[in-house]
């Protein structure tokens, strides 16, 4: 089976590259190969019944445009969040690409509503009271497809790169590549041997541990990223109205007074949903969605708090650290999600049923434990966010309410960060990299620039 380029994962780097090369070169022969389902047999049970019955592999993270099409949808319109492509394509660039892909994502059906662009006094209110509190706040417009509508564009492109010819390989783990004596690609190993010279390995956050353990084999050249850990909080709509009428999410950076460690808010969801992703060997952290919808919207926001770390030598060993924390959090909840009242984490006491069923703020993930968090994050991590939520109270007042909910862990599994060249190659002739797995982007819209450049690439 021979391909002029192979792609490894069909989450938006990949479904980006994929589009590109084909509109460019239409002659061009392309597999993608994914270790998921298609979108529509990407379907959670939990979603109905409340009950995860540990789908393998899981339905949220893995499939057809990865855990994109079941997060909240969110195109962040800035190069200032999302990634690191400004490093390597310059700002004014990355702009002209996020429009160029933005422009794609509304001929599938995105909304054409941009939130943070026509409050400019209530912007400039909650700038004013981000300083008062040490917080920075980064302004970027948000495009929210939701969580229903974003599954819905991803099942129209989906159809679209497959009536265009591209070869879509689904429940098709790669196993393997296959590197020849000279370090050059040749092909790669799932359910058979398949050739090209060209390979894209796009595998997502979910994938960077499989993307680890093969750059170790293969001497593919790595550096130690940063990691994020942290928690992801709920409070009422209420509480973060202001916010979430001027800017739908808010990126607010803090450092702490204690450590100088980074904390930021990411990945609000007015009136969502707190949720669990598995990753392998059943591995339980905590994320959050929202749907477009009035109708399914709920009564609260959530969003994650991540403390940043970068650990310099000898540590090597970045998703390890992640998933050992996350683990612990597992232990302790029967492989659920933990959950814990401020007030609770405040004193240093566990959240009891309950305290838990007494609280104004109902939990939206209902089979969340209620527990104590300090038995699972290192105690710099939890000065860090209480630090935060402080500070996060002088723009959003009642944040720091004894019943505000933390779950945890939320980690992101991008950490594995792949050396490439100017043309996102590695050291291996022919091997390519993108998206979050390889540690270039933090979201959506950066990994579809990261597939839409590399696919121009490819295409000549």
């Amino acid at each position: 089976m021979n391909y002029d380029v192979i792609i490894i994962g069909a989450g938006p780097c990949g479904i980006f590259a994929s589009m590109e090369m084909k509109n460019l070169n239409p002659d061009l022969s392309i597999l993608i190969l994914e270790k998921g389902n298609s979108m529509k047999k990407r379907i959670c049970p939990k979603r109905k019944t409340d009950v995860c019955i540990g789908c393998k592999p899981c339905n949220i993270t893995t499939g057809f445009a990865g855990a994109g099409a079941y997060s909240d949808g969110k195109l962040s319109l800035s190069p200032d969040v999302g990634g690191n492509l400004p490093k390597y394509l310059g700002y004014s660039q990355t702009q002209d690409l996020i429009n160029y892909v933005d422009d794609v994502y509304l001929k599938f059906g995105a909304d054409k509503k941009i939130f943070g662009i026509d409050k400019e006094d209530e912007i400039r209110e909650i700038r004013r009271k981000a300083i008062s509190g040490n917080l920075k706040l980064v302004e970027c417009p948000i495009r929210h497809m939701g969580t229903e509508e974003g599954y819905n564009i991803y099942c129209r492109i989906e159809k679209y790169l497959d009536d265009i010819g591209v070869d879509l390989s689904f429940r098709n783990p790669v196993k393997d590549l296959i590197v020849n004596e000279n370090k050059e690609i040749i092909g790669v190993v799932a359910d058979k041997e398949y050739y090209s010279n060209k390979v894209i390995a796009a595998v997502g956050r979910e994938g960077s541990d499989w993307l680890r353990g093969i750059c170790l084999k293969h001497d593919v050249e790595v550096e130690t990223g940063d990691i994020d850990i942290g928690v992801r909080v709920e409070t009422r709509n209420e509480i973060m109205e202001e916010l979430n009428e001027s800017m739908y999410e808010s990126k607010l950076i803090y450092y702490s007074q204690t450590f100088d460690d980074k904390v930021r808010t990411f990945c609000s969801n007015p009136g969502g949903e707190v949720s669990t992703e598995y990753y392998d060997n059943n591995l339980a952290v905590v994320n959050g969605h929202s749907y477009k919808s009035e109708d399914l919207k709920s009564e609260n926001t959530n969003f994650a708090l991540l403390v940043t770390k970068h650990f310099t030598k000898p540590f090597n060993s970045p998703i390890e650290y992640g998933t050992h924390i996350a683990k612990l959090g597992n232990m302790l909840s029967g492989n659920k999600i933990l959950v814990q009242r401020y007030g609770d984490f405040k004193r240093g006491r566990r959240t009891t049923e309950e305290r838990l069923h007494r609280n104004n703020i109902v939990p939206t993930l209902k089979d969340a434990v209620p527990g104590d968090l300090s038995l699972v994050l290192p105690f710099r991590i939890l000065k860090s966010i209480d630090e935060m939520i402080m500070a996060l109270d002088h723009v959003v007042p009642g944040i720091a309410s004894d019943e505000t909910l933390l779950y945890g862990v939320e980690v992101k599994f991008y950490s594995n960060r792949v050396i490439v060249d100017k043309n996102f190659e590695t050291n291996i002739k022919g091997l390519y990299v993108g998206g979050d797995g390889a540690g270039i982007t933090r979201g959506l819209m950066q990994a579809s620039v990261n597939g839409v450049v590399l696919g121009r690439l490819l295409a000549k």
